[in-house]
């Protein structure tokens, strides 16, 4: 028995290890396969696979942000209604026929040629939206356009277009890494604060994690994304607000100043400096040292319709643990 406890442990060590293995190696998999999937369609519509990638992504991220959507039950994002697919004056709602999908004015398409048009098919579904796309044109204006009149709502089409430039950038599509804030290195505190009471400006919530730290400490990207807003808020001071690959929406604020050459649309990776850490806002441009400095990390969600914020506390708690656990390796 002594022995049995003495190797459990052991057992229960290596058997997480090979758990994580297999996990990690099927959402490699998983890459490959969408990335074939949006290669074969650029190959087939001249449509780079980037814009492809950004869409399906973008219906994704939606997707696990509603419930009013169905899960995802494929390894592509897209989403059809029924009606939309097999044509709104269509009695069959389950219809797989291309012939009367399109005299319906569906816009179902059989995308791997085995004559069916299954909106459960990843290929047929990728295939689908890019015959849209083609009605409109495979240029980068032509397919804002198709966007817009797609999802009617701006945000949504610069969201996406974003999307298409930070894969076209890396090259890939695995981009769902994360870097701490601040240097693990550097003497910092923090707690969860998320909803607790500000006074300042009015009666309201405060919304994000405060990290408490030096003056100037590096302040650093903690995802792949592209900054969408960068300046000055009489509540944040200076600040820097980064757009990620699953629609959320990183805001720094508090800032000290903004790393050299930052600018808005720079596309930026975990662990990027973007600024320091600093104590600005609480007033007209360039008020400062109202308070001790520290860095107001907020998350905002976009799920088609509005954007929310939510606690960034156990995800800062995540990263700082996976960031100390890839420098011990």
């Amino acid at each position: 028995m002594r022995y049995f406890r003495l190797i459990l442990p052991l057992i229960l060590f290596f058997q997480l290890i090979s758990f994580s293995s297999v996990q990690a190696k099927e959402e490699d998999d998983i890459y490959k396969q969408r990335m074939n999937l949006y290669k074969s369609v650029e190959a087939v519509t001249n449509i780079p696979w980037y814009y492809m990638a950004a869409i399906d992504q973008y219906e994704r991220n939606i997707r696990n942000a509603r419930r009013d959507l169905p899960d995802t039950g494929g390894i592509i994002g897209i989403y059809f209604k029924p009606e939309e697919w097999v044509g709104i004056l269509n009695p069959n709602l389950e219809d797989q026929n291309p012939t009367s999908i399109k005299f319906f004015n569906g816009m179902g398409y059989d995308g791997n040629g085995d004559g069916k048009a299954d909106m459960s098919d990843d290929e047929d579904v990728i295939h689908a939206f890019a015959q849209y796309l083609l009605t409109y044109g495979v240029d980068h204006d032509n397919i804002k356009i198709a966007l817009w009149d797609y999802f009617k709502r701006d945000k949504t089409v610069g969201i996406i277009i974003d999307k298409a430039k930070i894969y076209k950038h890396f090259g890939r599509i695995d981009l769902e890494g994360h870097a701490f804030p601040v240097p693990l290195r550097s003497n910092h505190s923090y707690k969860n604060t998320w909803g607790d009471a500000r006074g300042w400006g009015g009666r309201r919530i405060h919304e994000g994690t405060d990290i408490f730290a030096d003056y100037g400490v590096p302040v650093r990207a903690t995802s792949y994304g592209i900054v969408e807003m960068k300046g000055w808020n009489r509540y944040g001071g200076w600040r820097v607000g980064i757009r990620d690959i699953n629609n959320n929406y990183h805001y720094f604020a508090h800032l000290s100043g903004f790393a050299k050459d930052l600018k808005l649309g720079q596309i930026v990776e975990p662990g990027m400096p973007i600024g320091g850490v600093g104590s600005s806002g609480y007033g007209p441009p360039g008020t400062s040292g109202k308070f001790p400095p520290h860095l107001h990390y907020g998350m905002y969600k976009d799920n088609g319709y509005t954007e929310w914020s939510f606690d960034p506390y156990p995800h800062l708690r995540l990263w700082e643990r996976q960031e100390r656990q890839r420098a011990r390796k």
